[in-house]
């Protein structure tokens, strides 16, 4: 068997170098139409890779040049493939009909047109992206318009439900896998095959079968009810914060509460990455197109409280610190959305470094796996050219913590990198001006040592 995945990013990467590793007897290739991004995969150096994720750089020179090979040959790898990933990039349209909330697929349409015009024999077409629900009826639709005589295409959906920082150990043990099809003999039978694949280390009973509309579904819906329950412990962390009860407490008497769990109630700065924002969007677009306004407005909202809530981190660091922060130092720890990624898509640490650099901050940024350069174009200006220079004067990216934080009137804790809870914080304190703060977004520090040394300091969902 020839599994071919058209895609090298964040899912069909480290999702297919698995396969290659769990199954030596099946050739994987991934494949990718932009040819740095293949040069970065076949790179000797872990660091060169173009994805982190721990363990995914010994899972790749492991598998690579035996069963998984990266190129740029999409024509060929189609050929020769029995099973084709689509894990092509849906981002939220820019423009047109449904801006701002619907996926775009322009790049799922573009690789389905692809496998269509090149193969000449039948495949198993996967769709991985994260997709609207009945994508599978557009792609089914130019397969069938576009494909050669005696050439059949099955169509299943396998959506991914990993989470950046865990991406390798979620597909060496995942939850669960979901298979969706169409109830047709020859659906059925592509299901069986996809299922075989999987089963060769997961469970069998999390290898879980169902209809093709409800497994597309399936990914949406749990994104939005964990971006849901980040939301809701958000909002109790402004009540908690007005009230003088401590987040942490409430949301661990509500987590034993078997019917809800502790997973997800934790209280931050706001949600981000590729995934919750988009997904919520799009549901919120297709309840709309349903004509379903009141089921839009709900979710629109969870997202509405993910902004609030990095809004009002920002506005809380200005109000403590004497309600102006003109020219003063804040040193902003991490820039990925969370820790174990080098991802900074919709990070909160990015609104909040905006709306400090508006009230005349000036920032000193270090996140372990983010460079200098994406810093700089998180923060420019969509649509303008490049304002490296300017943005210079004010942000500052340093490559070590203690450079950061010295001559710092604050520090804002962004992202939950183990590294900050080890931090010498005696060493910042002394370098700092004072008095000195600290602003502690991901419930990570240990206050009461903070305090000891002569920090203030603020927590999300606390009044101290």
């Amino acid at each position: 068997m020839k599994v071919c995945c058209i895609g090298a990013g964040y899912v069909g990467g480290p999702t297919c170098t698995v396969i290659a590793h769990k199954c030596p007897d099946i050739q994987v290739t991934i494949v990718d139409v932009n040819p740095e991004r293949i040069a970065a995969w076949n790179s000797d150096v872990a660091s060169e890779l173009p994805i982190y994720e721990p363990g995914l750089s010994d899972l790749v020179f492991e598998c690579r040049g035996r069963n998984l090979f990266f190129s740029t040959d999409v024509d060929k790898a189609i050929l020769e493939a029995d099973i084709i990933y689509v894990s092509v990039n849906t981002p939220t349209k820019h423009s047109g009909v449904g801006k701002g909330f619907a996926a775009d697929l322009c790049y799922v349409e573009s690789a389905t047109r692809r496998i269509a015009e090149v193969a000449t024999s039948s495949k198993i077409v996967v769709e991985k992206s994260t997709v609207p629900c009945r994508t599978a009826e557009s792609m089914r639709a130019i397969l069938e318009t576009n494909s050669r005589e005696n050439v059949r295409f099955d169509i299943l959906s396998n959506p991914e439900f990993l989470a950046e920082g865990t991406a390798v150990r979620d597909l060496l043990d995942p939850d669960r896998v979901l298979i969706g099809s169409l109830s047709t003999p020859e659906g059925l039978k592509a299901q069986r095959v996809l299922a075989d694949l999987y089963a060769r280390w997961v469970p069998r009973d999390r290898v879980i079968t169902m209809g093709l509309w409800s497994s597309e579904l399936s990914k949406l819906a749990a994104n939005a009810l964990l971006a849901q329950r980040i939301s809701s412990v958000n909002a109790l962390s402004a009540i908690c914060e007005a009230t003088g009860a401590d987040v942490d407490e409430v949301a661990y008497a509500c987590g034993l509460d078997s019917r809800i769990g502790p997973k997800f109630l934790k209280a931050s700065v706001g949600f981000g990455g590729s995934c919750f924002q988009k997904d919520i969007l799009n549901l919120v677009y297709l309840a709309e197109t349903l004509h379903l306004p009141q089921v839009a407005e709900y979710w629109r909202q969870v997202v509405s409280m993910n902004e609030y809530q990095k809004q009002r981190f920002a506005e809380r660091i200005v109000r403590c610190m004497f309600n102006t922060i003109t020219g003063k130092r804040i040193a902003l720890l991490g820039w990925a959305f969370k820790k174990d990624t080098g991802d900074t898509r919709e990070s909160a640490a990015i609104t909040v470094a905006k709306s400090l650099l508006q009230e005349g901050a000036k920032l000193h940024v270090y996140d372990p796996k983010v460079s200098r350069t994406r810093v700089m174009l998180d923060l420019a200006e969509p649509g303008v050219q490049s304002n490296e220079a300017k943005l210079g004067e004010t942000v500052a990216v340093c490559t070590d913590i203690y450079e950061a934080a010295a001559n710092a009137d604050a520090v804002v804790v962004c992202t939950e990198w183990d590294e900050f809870r080890t931090l010498d914080w005696q060493r910042i304190y002394n370098n700092m001006h004072k008095p000195a703060f600290v602003f502690d977004g991901r419930l990570l520090l240990d206050v009461a040592q903070l305090r000891e040394i002569g920090f203030r300091v603020e927590v999300i969902g606390k009044t101290l």
